[in-house]
């Protein structure tokens, strides 16, 4: 297939970088177009981030003299681009909402790795293996707000995609949960950069992450809801009591899961294999960014653990272990994501080969 033009919203961060660094040499998409705020505007982008890049590879010759655009400069916006990653940092999320909106209002499609739409509701918030049917909100967003080609998609946020996709599994194969308990361990990538200073990491854990419990406990019922005429309607089965807390780790989401089933309990060695076994969409279709199993049960005591476990399968896969039973609920379990890859830009990509191979992207 012709390879795809996009935009970066936000090149210059963390996530913006993370997206140059996943997307070279990607067979679907090529940048053309990199944007960031009005005192990056007008640099070429090694100007712009050679100060500050944190990428393990050296800044993208192909990029370096690319200059970086206004990101509400639509004027300069090239004709050929075909769709944008947002991953723009504003003080206030209304700007973002409205900033995402103008571009789709454009003709061009966003997949967005911000958290300001995520609430939206003719707004998708999508994990490909999970809720890949809820790209048909698209065409109710577009209708709703005149778009013609454009629309908005998001991600989820970060910490959930360490255990959400195990607790799909098990209620795909007819186990349905009502209770859940959540603790995460999240690393301080999680915070951006700077980030968190390491006079309060360095020998300590912090127990709280501003915003963090409220959308551990929401997201999760709008990703497992349905499609209805006016967008998502959220999913209302299972309570979600969550504590998120940062470590001190680099990369890598670790969430400590309790769960407790409706009513059918299966066996441990039925839950583990409902979970080697499972695959959805994004494998069937093969797409690029998709992990081959997207979910890898280790059976070793003492995993997973994050310097270990986060690149599994190009850092796409959830990684789980410890399931056990549950002096209180029925089992519980650890389980392990890279919230930088599978958490955040690499989860959007996935959502963009998606959306590509729906017909949605073209």
């Amino acid at each position: 297939m012709k390879r795809l033009n996009i935009g970066i919203l936000g090149a210059t961060g963390i996530v913006g970088q993370n997206y140059i660094k996943l997307l070279q040499n990607h067979p679907w998409f090529q940048i053309i177009d990199v944007a960031a705020s009005p005192r990056s505007a007008n640099k070429t982008y090694k100007e712009a981030v050679e100060q500050k890049w944190q990428m393990s590879i050296p800044i993208p010759h192909n990029l370096q003299n690319l200059i970086v655009r206004d990101v509400q400069d639509f004027d300069s916006l090239s004709k050929d681009i075909d769709f944008v990653f947002s991953a723009i940092n504003l003080p206030n999320k209304e700007d973002i909402k409205i900033l995402e909106f103008k571009y789709a209002e454009k003709g061009i499609p966003v997949i967005s790795n911000n958290s300001a739409h995520r609430w939206t509701p003719d707004v998708p918030m999508i994990i490909g293996e999970i809720n890949y049917e809820h790209v048909n909100v698209i065409p109710i967003q577009q209708k709703r707000r005149g778009f013609k080609k454009g629309f908005v998609v998001v991600k989820p946020n970060c910490s959930l995609q360490s255990y959400l996709t195990p607790i799909y599994a098990l209620e795909k194969a007819g186990y349905k949960l009502d209770k859940l308990i959540i603790t995460t361990l999240q690393a301080v990538s999680g915070a951006g950069y700077p980030g968190v200073s390491s006079m309060d990491m360095v020998d300590n854990i912090v127990p709280y992450i501003d915003g963090e419990e409220e959308k551990t406990e929401r997201e999760p019922l709008k990703i497992l809801g349905t499609v209805g005429e006016e967008g998502i309607v959220n999913y209302d089965s299972i309570k979600i009591s969550a504590t998120c807390t940062r470590v001190p780790v680099i990369d890598g989401h670790t969430a400590s899961v309790n769960m407790h089933f409706t009513d059918k309990i299966p066996e441990k060695d039925k839950i583990i294999t409902i979970w080697k076994n499972f695959k959805s969409i994004p494998q069937e279709l093969d797409l690029p960014f998709a992990p081959t199993q997207p979910i890898i049960y280790l059976e070793n005591i003492d995993r997973p653990q994050p310097k270990k476990d986060r690149d599994n399968d190009k850092g796409m896969a959830v990684t789980v272990g410890r399931l056990r039973e549950d002096n209180v609920f029925d089992y519980k379990f650890v389980s392990l994501s890279h919230n930088t890859i599978r958490g955040a830009a690499g989860g959007a990509i996935l959502n963009a080969e998606l959306l590509v191979t729906k017909g949605f992207i073209k």
